[in-house]
């Protein structure tokens, strides 16, 4: 794979889009990422997509953008995803949603798990009106058919 590859998508306010954001996303699997970073890193995507479009465009016609650019290198996945949304107070939602998880909820639990997936995760305001959630997620390259030997204590 040549690094990085970088490619971008616009697709419209409706969930209906989420397919094409996930075909979209297919071409990022690649041999460099391993296998389970790649479905991780979808998962955050439709998390994120799914937010944009629940969340902060509840009151945007469908016609309203959201676009979402991905960068992969060799070492890692750089997604972004903007809306055109009021913005909130991110870390202090962050904060209270994970004191008050409810296993039962139907919803509510998508930013959470895009935390537990990402080494970096920020909602941060644009001057051009838009909010982004960026997402960064670091993985090895080394064995990327293999699962990860980091942080696994060796065999005597």
């Amino acid at each position: 794979m040549e690094c990085p590859q970088e490619s971008y998508i616009r697709v419209t306010t409706d969930l209906k889009a989420l397919a094409d954001v996930l075909a979209w996303f297919d071409q990022f699997q690649e041999p460099v990422m391993p296998h389970m970073t790649w479905l991780e890193c979808q998962l955050a995507l439709a998390e994120g997509f799914t937010n944009a479009v629940r969340h902060a465009h509840s009151d945007k016609s469908e016609e309203t953008p959201i676009e979402i650019k991905a960068q992969v290198t060799e070492d890692q996945i750089d997604l972004r995803i903007w809306d055109y949304g009021p913005g909130f107070e991110f870390d202090e939602y962050l904060d209270r949603a994970s004191q008050m998880v409810d296993k039962h909820a139907e919803g509510g639990r998508g930013l959470g798990l895009i935390k537990q997936i990402a080494d970096v995760i920020e909602y941060v305001p644009e001057a051009d009106h838009r909010n982004c959630l960026h997402i960064v997620k670091r993985y090895l390259n080394d064995s990327p058919s293999e699962p990860s030997t980091q942080n696994k204590p060796s065999v005597l």
